[in-house]
């Protein structure tokens, strides 16, 4: 009878076959759990912002100074612009629409034509009607509208309603320099 017993040949121990495949199950459900997790955070934070934004009531025009038919570019505190054309002549807030001139399709600026009563984007030849929906072109074909901005007449004078993320930004920032001044000039004043 002859006993043989395992010679150890120096190489290591091979795992199993069921541990292999756990393992490597177990690495691609931990990745596509982080893949999905960081696309519904994501998800989550552009579908619910962590703060509304802030509006408020900026003066554009006084209404004599636009006949109907004359448009403007208006520069919102954030950056973006809008048009603003006058339609009517009764001199009510009515005769008057604020949309933002940037196209939905692409972000190319349009403008108001008013010879055709129309917003044009001479980029891929979209064409709004006088509200801001899509008639023709891309912005038409996927059913895509010129964001509209509400306006207010008070005494004569035309105000829009806009995000002030930036002015707010301003001035926090203006601030913040103004507290830094008391020590910069030695806490005495500048100039004193």
């Amino acid at each position: 009878m002859s006993d043989e017993s395992p010679v150890s040949s120096g190489e290591p121990p091979t795992e199993p076959p069921e541990r292999r495949s756990f393992l490597a199950a177990a690495a691609l459900t931990g990745g596509l759990v982080a893949g999905y997790g960081t696309f519904a955070a994501i998800a989550g934070r552009y579908l619910f912002p962590a703060h509304p934004t802030e509006t408020a009531w900026l003066f554009v025009q006084d209404l004599r100074s636009m006949k109907p038919g004359d448009s403007l570019v208006y520069r919102t505190p954030a950056g973006s612009t809008v048009a603003v054309a006058r339609t009517g002549a009764t001199g009510g807030v009515e005769d008057f629409l604020a949309l933002s001139s940037t196209c939905p399709h692409l972000g190319c600026q349009v403008n108001w034509e008013a010879a055709n009563r129309r917003f044009f984007c001479p980029c891929h030849n979209g064409i709004f009607d006088p509200q801001g929906r899509a008639t023709s072109g891309p912005p038409a074909d996927a059913k895509q509208s010129l964001l509209r901005y509400p306006l207010k007449v008070e005494n004569g004078l035309l105000f829009i309603q806009v995000p002030t993320e930036r002015l707010n930004e301003s001035r926090r920032d203006m601030d913040a320099a103004l507290a830094q001044l008391p020590r910069a000039c030695g806490g005495g004043g500048c100039g004193a």
